[in-house]
């Protein structure tokens, strides 16, 4: 979740950053190499468009911005109505050289202006320098870059044919029969690998995640094969696209999540091998994708289209000013991420580009979904015609997002992609924050407890997740902490979830909620807290490392901590092996029985029914008469939140056990005879009827 909060933290620490210090630094440096524009900058003041001239700019609707290339030539296109000149520079160099050309740019139909250069270019660098009414812009890279070199300077130009890995024209989507089956694992590319016991060489890379037969020092699996061991269909990785914040210049570059874009179409380079060959992070990202497909996993990309890493010096600002932000009407810049601005996804152009950058990397990297950051800041129109086109490439293709804003923004409330609006939105999932803060207690209360840990009140917010944000008949909206309507169409447009890579992690929240309690208990509420997840209609969604006590030594958002705090420590597995392999039998009963992927609010109300006991912080419900084509004929599932034991009355029928006692078998682990049943501290309870 970007919360107002987080965001605040994350944009002060990119501007104490010492890179940018460093780099303006370097900028200035080399603006002094250049007094003739230096003179013009102190004469000249920079138009101050309206949004009315805004939106009267042309709309290109050609499909070749950027690059073209070829051995025999290169086409450069850059869309800039208002520019009275446009100027290409190439380069050897991905940095701090001199041009060694230059090309006047030709103004063409629709604010495009173009260079056609002869003769084969690949491994040289470019950008551009736009100038309107004699005001020189700072040069820009190419918005529409697909290669470039160190921190993401300049463009580069290569044939993106020789960036495919062995076989990659035989890499495969791995099946999903349906959207219902997506189980979600969300991790950072440096966390998985980074720690000595990972067994990865490649530490922090893509390359890393690639590997195979890595293990502990114990001989467990780590990285690429325990998320197979795992069970979980989908790796969603957190921003690997080119941002900001890190230097990659230096052979150890800091950490950061990554939610500074910068150039949204080009693979971040800190995770590659070489980031200054732009060739090398295209090849190893596609090598991750390939090996995460060979082994049965599918890739979503978590995308940050809402705000840019700078604003003045952004690549869309030293293009076309003004036109790909929102403003306020005082003219300044709206800022409803609280980065500092907020893109216009519905206007034209900013349409465009989000929508043809998704099928990029859809189509050039094999990308099998997107989560989308602070989605709620994007408009509805925008959300439904990206989810229409990148079906039509493959309709298994999974979208999801944050569906709300971190601050006010001058979109109206009804065109946002915000979770009130799920409905509007074609087959787009949204996180159900209702369900997570009903669990484990209020995101930013760090010692607040939840249903999970004895917490009274919550149980209709639960409730609400366990049918997936749709309308039944037995769940009190009026109850449910944050909304009073069902706002998803169907389940599979709701996340359930208890943590993520904001905010605290699960263990890390247990140790402040619940100080007094021992580690057993800590790990029952655990396990009871992704019990619910996974027997909740709706996409379950994980954080990595959770199934083996995810901690990061109390630091609340860890987007610019030491890998000391962020690394998940693959040492742990072997400590916590019974709480992994609790997770892997949650993911095994979810898989096999399909009455835990119901695809529709009918089939909801029609097969599930809450039980009612008389007991506060206690959840039951059946799931019934073969529901969704299930092989088990009914399924009782039971959560007891309280710090004591539960004795309550079972339906009538002949039950075998599925989970008790915090352990769960499959194949049951005898039969229910009493007509009750004894539902421990912090745990659930499910039994089984064929």
């Amino acid at each position: 979740m970007k919360s107002f909060q987080i965001i605040l933290l994350l944009c002060f620490g990119l501007c104490s950053n010492p890179f940018f210090a460093q780099t303006d630094k370097m900028q200035n440096g080399l603006a002094k190499t250049n007094p003739d524009l230096m003179a013009t900058k102190n004469k000249m003041t920079l138009r101050n468009f309206t949004d009315a001239e805004l939106n009267k700019f042309p709309v290109y609707d050609g499909k070749d911005l950027g690059l073209t290339y070829t051995k025999s030539r290169s086409i450069f296109k850059v869309w800039t109505p208002p520019a009275s000149s446009v100027t290409l520079y190439l380069y050897d160099q991905p940095r701090f050289t001199e041009p060694i050309a230059a090309h006047t740019m030709k103004k063409g139909k629709d604010g495009v202006w173009q260079a056609k250069i002869k003769g084969d270019l690949a491994g040289k660098y470019y950008d551009f320098e736009v100038t309107i009414d004699s005001f020189k812009l700072e040069r820009s890279v190419d918005p529409y870059a697909k290669a470039v070199g160190t921190n993401g300077e300049r463009g580069q130009i290569l044939d993106l044919n020789k960036t495919n890995p062995t076989g990659w024209e035989m890499d495969k989507r791995p099946a999903l029969s349906s959207i219902a089956d997506i189980m979600l694992y969300e991790l950072h590319l440096r966390d998985i690998s980074i720690h000595p016991s990972s067994g990865i060489k490649n530490k922090g890379k893509y390359l890393g995640v690639a590997e195979t037969g890595t293990k502990t020092p114990s001989g467990l699996a780590t990285g690429l094969d325990h998320l197979k061991e795992l069970g979980i269909t989908h790796v969603h990785i957190m921003p690997a696209f080119d941002f900001r914040s890190i230097d990659e210049s230096v052979k150890n570059p800091p950490y950061n999540w990554g939610y500074d874009p910068q150039n949204y179409n080009v693979p971040e380079g800190s995770f590659s091998t070489d980031p200054a060959d732009g060739a090398k992070r295209i090849l190893e990202f596609k090598t991750m994708v390939k090996a995460l497909h060979d082994n049965g996993l599918r890739v979503v990309m978590d995308v940050v289209y809402n705000h840019t890493g700078s604003t003045d010096e952004s690549v869309f600002n030293r293009i076309v000013p003004y036109y790909y932000y929102r403003r306020n009407a005082d003219g300044s810049f709206s800022n409803a991420s609280a980065c500092g601005n907020e893109v216009s996804s519905e206007r034209p152009m900013s349409r465009k580009f989000m929508l043809e950058s998704m099928l990029y990397w859809a189509k050039e990297y094999h990308v099998d979904g997107f989560r989308v950051d602070l989605m709620g800041i994007h408009d509805i129109e925008t959300m439904n015609q990206i989810m229409v086109e990148l079906r039509k490439i493959d309709p298994t293709i999974f979208v999801y997002g944050e569906g709300w804003t971190a601050g006010s923004s001058p979109l109206a409330e009804e065109k946002r992609a915000v979770k009130a609006n799920v409905s509007k939105l074609d087959g787009i999932a949204a996180f159900s924050d209702e369900f997570r803060d009903g669990a484990k207690g209020h995101v930013f209360t760090p010692n607040a407890k939840g249903f999970i840990n004895n917490e009274y009140k919550l149980e209709e917010s639960v409730k609400f997740g366990i049918v997936g944000a749709v309308a039944h008949p037995q769940v009190d909206l009026e109850k449910v902490n944050y909304t009073k309507k069902a706002w998803a169409k169907t389940p599979q447009q709701c996340i359930n979830y208890v943590s993520c890579h904001d905010n605290h992690s699960l263990w890390d929240r247990l140790l402040l909620s619940c100080p007094k309690n021992t580690e057993t208990e800590r790990i029952n509420m655990n396990k009871l807290a992704q019990t619910m997840v996974f027997t909740a209609q709706g996409i379950p969604f994980l954080h990595a490392g959770e199934e083996f006590v995810r901690h990061k030594n109390l630091v609340e958002n860890s987007f610019e901590s030491s890998d000391d705090i962020n690394q998940i420590d693959w040492d742990n597995k072997a400590k916590y092996l019974d709480l992994f392999q609790y997770y892997q039998n949650l993911i095994k009963l979810r898989k096999a029985h399909p009455a835990f992927r119901m695809t529709s609010q009918a089939q909801i109300e029609k097969h599930l029914q809450f039980l009612s006991f008389g007991h506060d912080n206690v959840v039951g419900f059946v799931l019934g008469e073969h529901a969704n084509g299930d092989s088990w004929k009914r399924i009782l599932v039971i959560y007891n939140g309280n710090a004591r034991g539960k004795e309550l009355p079972v339906p009538d029928g002949n039950w075998k056990i599925i989970c008790t006692n915090n352990r769960i078998d499959l194949n049951g682990m005898g039969a229910n005879l009493t007509g009750f049943a004894m539902v421990n501290p912090y745990s659930a309870y499910i039994l089984a009827e064929e």
